[in-house]
């Protein structure tokens, strides 16, 4: 058993998870100096189902806690202390005794379009292949653009990125927040505003968990959180649980504040062939962020009518 001193940190064995969980190890050892001793904070890499399996959707194989699962055991069991994960990865209900005490100052939230063969999404030819594992992204362009064909292409960043070089798509789209953090943002052909593109819930942002009994752990989490994160990533996730989101439902949602200091929320939910759509926008005080993201979902779901989720998730 390591150490006491020792803070273990979970997380996936992805360039961009290293990056994000380096990040977060080199914020606790400037925050605290027990910590910025050498070997003071470990870095565990843990193997999930969704690194292993690539070639489905998630939607077929379990969903987006198949990114967590492993690491949330890992946490249980004791043998780390907290994991990094990136918010969007995060499913909507934590397992009992795992909490979610600690956000990054969230990054660039929006998709980026990549393709050697347009400039954007719009320019894209009628019958263009977009490579994409996200059901948000096929069900927001399909809504836009019904002539694109869309194709299953899963992996890391650079292995999306080797596939489109290879012709087997004309073209992608990535979180730019992800380009970002692995230097990689020059890959990016043109960035997509949400207006078009409404981002996944949590993009950009970097969550970190922990044993909710786990003092010590909590108490260097606290100097890391950043307010106006958490205020966002929390209606956003309020939307989300109105609607029971899965990976079988196109849900995207950016909470924003405004110069005034209001919290504004935008959500959207669609059918993954884009042939319904129903988006709304809220805004209102930090204060009442659950509430904002509960209305607004409540709202769609109304609007959508009955068996609509249903029609999606079976």
């Amino acid at each position: 058993m390591a150490p006491s001193s020792v803070l273990r940190i979970g997380t996936r064995g992805s360039p961009l998870a290293l990056a994000q969980t380096h990040t977060v190890r080199d914020f606790l050892m400037t925050a605290h100096g027990d910590l910025a001793a050498p070997d003071a904070v470990e870095v565990v890499v843990i193997k999930t189902t969704g690194d292993k399996v690539l070639d489905q959707a998630l939607a077929d194989v379990g969903g987006k806690g198949l990114f967590t699962k492993e690491i949330d055991e890992a946490m249980l069991s004791g043998r780390i202390d907290i994991a990094v994960h990136s918010m969007k990865d995060v499913p909507t209900w934590l397992p009992d005794g795992i909490v979610l005490p600690c956000m990054l100052e969230r990054e660039d939230p929006r998709d980026v379009f990549i393709s050697n063969k347009a400039g954007t999404l719009s320019d894209l030819a009628p019958g263009g292949v977009v490579g994409t594992a996200s059901l948000r992204r096929q069900a927001q362009i399909l809504h836009r653009r019904p002539d694109l064909k869309m194709t299953l292409i899963r992996g890391n960043v650079q292995t999306r990125l080797r596939k489109l070089g290879e012709g087997e798509v004309d073209a992608t789209l990535l979180a730019l927040a992800g380009l970002k953090r692995l230097d990689m943002a020059t890959a990016a052909t043109s960035v997509i505003e949400p207006e078009e593109l409404l981002p996944a819930v949590g993009q950009g942002a970097i969550g970190i968990t922990c044993r909710g009994d786990d003092k010590r752990t909590l108490a260097y989490l606290d100097p890391l959180n950043h307010a106006e994160t958490m205020v966002r990533v929390t209606a956003e996730r309020a939307f989300l649980e109105v609607l029971d989101g899965s990976c079988r439902t196109p849900i995207a949602a950016l909470a924003e504040f405004g110069a005034d200091g209001a919290l504004g929320l935008r959500g959207l939910i669609a059918r993954p062939d884009g042939s319904e759509l129903h988006a709304t926008r809220r805004d209102g005080a930090a204060a009442d962020a659950v509430a904002i993201g509960r209305d607004a979902g409540e709202e769609l779901r109304a609007r959508a009518g009955p068996g609509f989720l249903d029609s999606l998730t079976s």
